[in-house]
This record gives C-alpha cells, sequence and structure tokens, in this order.
C-alpha cells in the first residue's frame, strides 16, 4: 500500500526539505479529519487525497498544490473552515481547496443545470489561481481510476461528464498524459465491451507486430547514428478512444488502423529537429500533403513538434513525431511543466509560453460566461471553445493568427480589429481574391480590402459558425 513516507521520497527528487515536511503536515491533518470515513470500496478516505498527491507528484507540483490535494475534502466533509485551513497552512492552500473542494450540491431538477452551474464556480475558482484545475484534474483521474464500486449508471454519468469536460480540459491545456487515461477509462466505463475487445484486439496485433516494429525503429536509429544525430527513437501507441473513433467515425477496419506503425523521436535541439527530419525524409519516402510543422507553428496549448508521415518496406505508412526533450515535457505535462520547470529554478520559454496562454484562456471563459444568457448557454459555449483543432493563417506582414476549424475570412478580420471586420469589402487568400465566406485552412496569407464606408452584413451570421468570432451583434 502506498504511503505518506512513500510519497516523500519521490518528492526528495525535486523539493527542499521543508517543504516535503509541510505536505506531510497537510496528510496528517487530513488524515485525522478523515478519521473513520472509508471510500465506496471500503479503504480509509485519505488513501485518495494522497493518491491525489501522488498524481501530481508525478507532475512535480510544487507543495501548496499537494498540500492542497491532501485537503481538497477536509472543508466538505469533515466540517472544517477555510479559515481554519488558512491559520493552520496559509492563506494560498487555503484557497487552493476551496476552489478545488467538491462543489456545494445545489438541489436542481434538472442535472444538467446543476453540472453546469458548478462548472461555472470552477471556472471562477480556476481564474483566482489556475493550480485549481490541475488538482481538479487529478482528483478526477483518481475517481476514474476507482469507479469499480460505483452502480453501472452512475459510472456511465461520471464517464460522460469526464470525457465532454474534464478530458478537454486537459487537453486543452496541453496535459495529454492525463488527457487520455481519462479518455481511455471514460470510454471503458461507457462501452466496457467495445473496450474490452479493441484493448485485446491491440494486445494481439501488437504481438504479431512486434518484428516489423524492431526492424523500423532499427533502421531510424541507425540512420540517425549514421550522421552524428543524437536522436532517441521510441515506439508510439495508439490509446482505445482513438482507435474506436477512427473506426467509427471514419468507417475504417481495425486492421487498417493498426497498419500505421507510429514512432517519436527525442533530440537535443529545435536544430536537430529539421536536420532528424532531413535523414527520415531521405531513409523512407514522405506522403504528400502529411507534413506539419508544430515547432514554428505551436498549437494552441503549446504544443510543439514534426509531424511527418513516410511510405515504409512495402508501402506501409509510417508516422513519425520528432521533438526536443522540453517539448516531450510539455506534451505530457502542458501547463503543469510551468511549475516542473519552476521546481529546478529555471525559467522555461515553451513552459511560459504554456502558462500564459492558459491565464488568457480562463480569462475567456470569464468573458464568455458574462455574455451567456444561462449557465446551460455557457456551458455549450465551453465545450464548442474547448476543441475543433485551431487554424493558423499569416497576415500580410507574417505574424500567425490563431483561428478555430471552421473560422472564415469575417472571423479573421474582427480577430485582427473589429473596424477592419466592420469595413471589410473583400479579401485575397495566398494572393487571389476570395469570398468573406471562405473556410480557412492553416498556412493561408490572408489580406483584408476595405472600403471606409462599408458595413456590416448581416448574412454574415449565417456564413460564420462561430459566435466568439463573429462581428459584435452576432455575439449574443
Amino acid at each position: 500500500m502506498f504511503t505518506i513516507d512513500d510519497l516523500a521520497d519521490r518528492l526528495g527528487g525535486y523539493l527542499p526539505p521543508d517543504e516535503i515536511q509541510q505536505v506531510k503536515r497537510a496528510f496528517y491533518y487530513a488524515e485525522q479529519a478523515h478519521d473513520g470515513q472509508r471510500r465506496r470500496s471500503g479503504e480509509p478516505y485519505v488513501t485518495h487525497p494522497l493518491a491525489v498527491a501522488n498524481i501530481l507528484a508525478n507532475m512535480h507540483m510544487d507543495h501548496q498544490s499537494l498540500m492542497a490535494a491532501m485537503l481538497h475534502d477536509v472543508i466538505e466533509d469533515t466540517g472544517v473552515s477555510k479559515k481554519a485551513l488558512a491559520a493552520q497552512f496559509g492563506k494560498p492552500v487555503a484557497e487552493l481547496v476551496d476552489g478545488v473542494s467538491k462543489l456545494t450540491q445545489i438541489t436542481f431538477e434538472d442535472k444538467a443545470v446543476a453540472q453546469a452551474e458548478n462548472f461555472q464556480k470552477m471556472v471562477l475558482a480556476m481564474s483566482r489561481d489556475i493550480r485549481v484545475i490541475i488538482v481538479k484534474l487529478a482528483d478526477r483521474l483518481h475517481n476514474m481510476r476507482t469507479l469499480g464500486a460505483l452502480r453501472p449508471d452512475k459510472k456511465r454519468r461520471i464517464a460522460r461528464e469526464t470525457l465532454e469536460i474534464y478530458a478537454r480540459i486537459a487537453g486543452r491545456l496541453g496535459i495529454n498524459t492525463i488527457r487520455v487515461e481519462l479518455e481511455d477509462l471514460s470510454f471503458q466505463a461507457i462501452h466496457p465491451m467495445r473496450a474490452e475487445r479493441i484493448k485485446r484486439a491491440v494486445a494481439s496485433a501488437r504481438g504479431n507486430r512486434r518484428s516489423a516494429m524492431r526492424e523500423i525503429q532499427a533502421s531510424l536509429q541507425q540512420s540517425l547514428d549514421d550522421e552524428g544525430l543524437k536522436g532517441t527513437v521510441i515506439g508510439r501507441q495508439k490509446h482505445l478512444l482513438s482507435i474506436y473513433k477512427k473506426m467509427r467515425d471514419q468507417r475504417k477496419p481495425f486492421a487498417e488502423i493498426m497498419d500505421v506503425f507510429g514512432f517519436r523521436i527525442i533530440t537535443e535541439d529545435v536544430a536537430s529537429c529539421y536536420r532528424i527530419l532531413g535523414v527520415v525524409h531521405n531513409l523512407y519516402k514522405p506522403v504528400p500533403g502529411r507534413f506539419k510543422d508544430y515547432i514554428a507553428i505551436p498549437k494552441a496549448n503549446g504544443y510543439q513538434s514534426l509531424h511527418t508521415t513516410l511510405f515504409g518496406q512495402r508501402g506501409m505508412p509510417i508516422e513519425v513525431q520528432i521533438r526536443t526533450r522540453e517539448m516531450e515535457a510539455m506534451a505530457n505535462n502542458g501547463i503543469a511543466a510551468h511549475w516542473l520547470y519552476k521546481a529546478g529554478q529555471t525559467a522555461h520559454p515553451i513552459a511560459e509560453g504554456s502558462h500564459a496562454r492558459a491565464r488568457a484562456w480562463v480569462k475567456g471563459l470569464l468573458e464568455m460566461q458574462r455574455h451567456a444568457g444561462d449557465s446551460l448557454e455557457f456551458i455549450e459555449h465551453v465545450k464548442n471553445d474547448l476543441f475543433p483543432d485551431d487554424v493558423y493563417v499569416f497576415t500580410p506582414k507574417g505574424d500567425i493568427m490563431e483561428l478555430p476549424q471552421g473560422a472564415t475570412v469575417i472571423d479573421f478580420a474582427y480577430s485582427v480589429h473589429t473596424d477592419i471586420g466592420n469595413n471589410c469589402i473583400a479579401c485575397r487568400i495566398d494572393r487571389h481574391l476570395a469570398p468573406l465566406s471562405t473556410r480557412l485552412e492553416s498556412g493561408q496569407t490572408l489580406e483584408i480590402i476595405t472600403a471606409p464606408g462599408a458595413r456590416p452584413n448581416l448574412a454574415w451570421r449565417i456564413s460564420s459558425p462561430l459566435p466568439r468570432r463573429a462581428p459584435p451583434f452576432a455575439m449574443r
């Protein structure tokens, strides 16, 4: 059984002794507060906050987040007040606990309304301290890992909420290790038989593919060694929900999805990423139109990597991702990498940029909340915001603009400036005239043509599916 001493040993790798002692003190306080309480599985309740803190330790979160993890159910479940926690552990920890604590259960006729109201409260807590959502995600992850003791209908309800909200937030913040596990656990709770069949098929397919994987991995590694490039080649596995979605949405058979071999190459610096790209393109022919440069143009959550697809031996496709160690840490931990680097006392621009983007995203949620008519409308906006992939386009001066999938020229114009949106009459995409209703694609260069007397057209409401990017009159 995992103990507080086991956690303390792990924390010794990145936290100073005085901070580890504070984490232990929070654990003993929680243990006493939850004395006599048990989880549905029959275990002492304090095993849950300890497990949540352990998940955060994997991400190298700071000691205040770990203390909040230990204490996150104390206010609601034991009657200890926020004021008492502040006196014991300081105001920052008390504020975190208050934000993460299970939200006050208000009696609503409609559970959807209750969920929306609670999510609004969480957004407000996140706006005060972004660590709230990281601790909340770790809390939800451990709850998902231990769903076994619940009724099937309750499992499915919690899993759907996890899939719709928490897994998506983890993705938006770039915390992919948590996102992938939340998605797979949710899938297993909602469709246990489908998940089990896919799991068995994957295990069987991986066994059959092992020799081919080793052969491709060895040839990639040998090519790097021959060129004197430092890089580690590792095999990349698809997760259960990803396979299921491709089978369902793209109507592909399982065998066709598993025919794609995935590899990741981790190297030292950005220059090496591009040199390695040249080496793999020389070893295997690239598939036209399947190269993406997320290093030059990172995703909204800070993700950076080079992606390419190659024609392998006997024509089998090989997907390769190339990134630095720092990019790998960001891909796995997202915004949490901000604290990972902070723990090492070294600022890192990738992590700092991700932290700034997360704060801007939460600020946008608050703005969305102010404009929403009610809590249900707000949560629908959030679900829409949480995610189709973004589109990246260029201004004539080479500046990058980030827009949601499905954005039109009009959305771009209003993103540059309201006056440009109001006065636009035409545009050039890659120097060619195009309608204002044109849906944008990544990599395009846009030039907006304006006229002083021009006015917004009501038809633009229909042409743009994105209320948050549309003209002011369409935002209500």
